[in-house]
């Protein structure tokens, strides 16, 4: 008789307040609103006819009522099971029922008892320890994942997979003991390995400029703030700058936020986030993100938790004082994806190919996700499949459920071979801010990091989003009537200003 599995994954109803955990080997204590945690049953054909009709519980905005559902409710739409555990013996509940566990090339089987009927579920190996849930693994405030990917090996194996306290404890061959409570591995359950996705083709590249940080001949892209603000010939060169070359920096700013502000009011408003508008801050964790600490940060581009993220992002530092170090870094991602098409086109594909999750939770008042889940390549559905925006960022990437274990070895070894490109030093570029020059780049292609530092330093700047970007840029370069009069238009020539995206 085969087995029904936990098909498709849910989210825990409850947020994460109401799931407190100290993660130890020896001693877990879980504190958690177990009536939120859901999933999913579905039986297969053959238990339809053997077994009796599951019993499936609606949910209603009053108190839970059960009604009995017919056999064919089990096989029509996806349907929600509540995994109920008032009511139930605690010895009965799932998440005190240790799972079987069998382990095989590159993944994990584990055999869960849910409402006294056995599910299987699949867990990528290098997948579940990249997904470790302990302190040291994601940050217990930010929610952010504090573990490097790729620093763990890549051949990393279960030596020993144990069950204490409602939580499944992995000992890892690369030293690492791993947590996962069972309402998480309920709710993260990976795709079969029998279920790959569709193959599509890989990404080609749109027109761009490429700065050589090892040439002492290439200069940075430069403009200076007095033309800027009186001559919107000057703001049409520094945004030709930006999209050209990714970055540029602007000389001669007042240092004081106002100025800072009114230079990106040039371009466009200031976009508002969660973090506020205009920014004016320290590194004092106001808000739960690596970014407001001393830390370093790798290379990485923001917003990838939004649906649309921010298009510029502009930095002036006004002090530093007490200190030093938080040199600036910039590594271009388009040239960091053309190296990558070029030494390996698959890798290129499967960073097109398969979809990511992001959030931004580190604040109580604060569970930001995009409204679908997209690859770390994002290509123009139109022109060519072109690529225009990356998504890179470690530190804001969730779990991903629905992928086989032969799917996640693709993805991973595809991304740590982006990830070792974008550390290569001939495309790093380290620049040590001033007060007084701002720094400007386009968040869609190039990523961006900081050395860590010590000392006190105030930064100010804010973001500008992509279509009031191109609508300045079209505008200046262009001019309305050919703007108007191309509306639409999806010819691919470098006279349409729709090109430009």
């Amino acid at each position: 008789m085969s087995m029904p599995r936990l098909s498709s994954p849910r989210v825990l109803a409850s947020p994460w307040k109401n799931a407190s955990a100290s993660f130890t080997p020896k001693h877990i204590n879980l504190h958690v609103n177990y009536r939120g945690l859901s999933t999913v049953l579905r039986p297969s054909p053959q238990q339809q006819q053997q077994q009796q009709p599951l019993q499936f519980t609606r949910r209603f905005s009053s108190p839970v009522e059960s009604a009995a559902e017919g056999p064919q409710d089990a096989v029509a739409e996806k349907q929600e099971m509540v995994v109920e555990t008032e009511g139930i013996p605690a010895a009965n509940r799932t998440e005190n029922i240790p799972p079987k566990v069998k382990k095989f090339l590159g993944y994990i089987e584990m055999e869960f008892v849910v409402k006294g009927r056995p599910a299987i579920a699949f867990y990528g190996e290098f997948w579940l320890r990249d997904n470790c849930q302990c302190p040291k693994c994601i940050h217990p405030d930010t929610r952010q994942r504090s573990v490097d990917t790729f620093k763990i090996p890549q051949d990393v194996s279960a030596n020993k997979v144990r069950y204490e306290s409602r939580a499944v404890v992995v000992d890892w061959s690369d030293g690492h003991t791993g947590v996962y409570p069972i309402f998480w591995l309920l709710a993260h359950q990976n795709k079969s390995p029998e279920r790959p996705y569709p193959s599509k083709p890989g990404p080609s590249l749109r027109r761009f400029r490429k700065f050589h940080p090892t040439d002492p001949n290439s200069p940075y892209p430069t403009v200076t703030h007095e033309e800027v603000m009186t001559d919107n010939k000057a703001v049409f060169d520094w945004l030709e700058k930006i999209y050209d070359w990714g970055f540029c920096f602007v000389e001669g700013v007042p240092v004081e936020p106002e100025a800072t502000q009114k230079l990106i009011e040039r371009i466009a408003f200031v976009r508002h986030t969660h973090y506020g508008g205009f920014w004016d801050f320290t590194a004092d964790l106001s808000f739960k993100d690596t970014a407001y600490t001393t830390e370093f940060l790798g290379a990485h581009t923001d917003n990838t938790y939004f649906t649309d993220p921010a298009r510029l992002q502009l930095f002036h530092l006004l002090s530093h004082t007490g200190g030093q170090g938080g040199e600036s870094l910039l590594v271009d991602g388009f040239r960091a994806a053309q190296l990558l098409k070029l030494e390996n086109p698959q890798h290129a594909k499967a960073l097109y190919k398969y979809r990511q999750p992001f959030h931004s939770s580190g604040n109580e008042d604060t569970c930001i996700q995009p409204a679908i889940q997209y690859p770390v390549f994002v290509t123009h559905p139109t022109f060519k499949r072109q690529l225009y925006q990356i998504r890179w960022n470690n530190y804001d990437r969730a779990a991903k459920v629905d992928w086989s274990s032969k799917e996640q070895e693709e993805w991973y070894t595809a991304a740590r071979h982006f990830n070792e490109i974008i550390q290569r030093k001939d495309l790093e570029i380290w620049t040590q801010l001033q007060p007084g020059t701002a720094l400007i780049f386009d968040n869609w292609r190039m990523l961006h990091g900081r050395s860590e530092f010590i000392g006190k330093r105030r930064m100010c700047g804010g973001y500008v989003n992509n279509d009031d970007f191109l609508s300045r840029y079209r505008l200046l370069k262009f001019g309305r009537e050919a703007v108007l009069r191309n509306l639409g238009n999806t010819y691919n020539s470098e006279s349409n200003p729709n090109m430009l995206f």
